[in-house]
């Protein structure tokens, strides 16, 4: 292809991981990519115990990418200006740092999904020390859409407590399940959400 001037791809493949003696590594895939510019291939891999299944994450760096899905704990950061939606899921807690790292790195995020039934680790720690003050308040400035799909209450908790994420003035979508919703709200009685 000697005249393509540029070639930006992003590719997120999954596969079930059954009996597997070898699993490569990152730096086995990055090795694939060894005739590219130095970090210009980014690329991670999970493989989730429960499931036995593995994601991997494969782009150049994105200047025009528009969606990214199936971020996990793995995401290695970065600046991506042009992704509006997202999909969170792992099958290890999303701790309060993680969703800081997501607003950094997400500067126009819309849309957000989150699957996650683990219970955040740290939020004991915070509530025993009642040391929410030390978190950053964590903004959303263009979200419009949040969905929880099988999330931890701790996750719905985590957007909805206005000490922990700042959600847009104007009106978000949610899509929750109402029992979910009803527990954290404490029967919509609860101040704070």
């Amino acid at each position: 292809m000697p005249r393509l001037e540029r070639f930006e791809f992003y590719i997120c493949s999954g596969i079930a991981v059954r009996n597997q003696i070898y699993l490569p590594s990152k730096e086995d895939i990055q090795h694939t990519f060894r005739d590219f510019k130095d970090d210009q291939v980014i690329s991670y891999v999970d493989y989730f115990q429960e499931d036995p299944y593995s994601f991997c994450h494969i782009y150049l760096y994105p200047d025009q990418l528009k969606y990214y899905y199936n971020v996990t704990n793995n995401f290695p950061g970065g600046l991506f200006t042009c992704v509006h939606q997202i999909s969170l899921y792992d099958d290890r807690p999303f701790e309060h740092e993680f969703f800081l790292r997501i607003a950094e790195s997400f500067p126009i995020l819309k849309m957000l999904s989150l699957k996650n039934s683990k219970p955040q680790n740290n939020k004991l720690h915070r509530e025993s020390k009642n040391d929410n003050q030390n978190f950053s308040i964590i903004k959303y400035p263009y979200l419009t859409n949040l969905t929880f799909y099988f999330a931890h209450d701790d996750y719905i908790e985590e957007f909805l407590v206005d000490t922990n994420i700042c959600l847009p003035d104007n009106a978000v979508h949610l899509n929750i399940d109402y029992e979910a919703l009803n527990r954290v709200t404490h029967n919509y009685t609860r101040d704070i959400t």
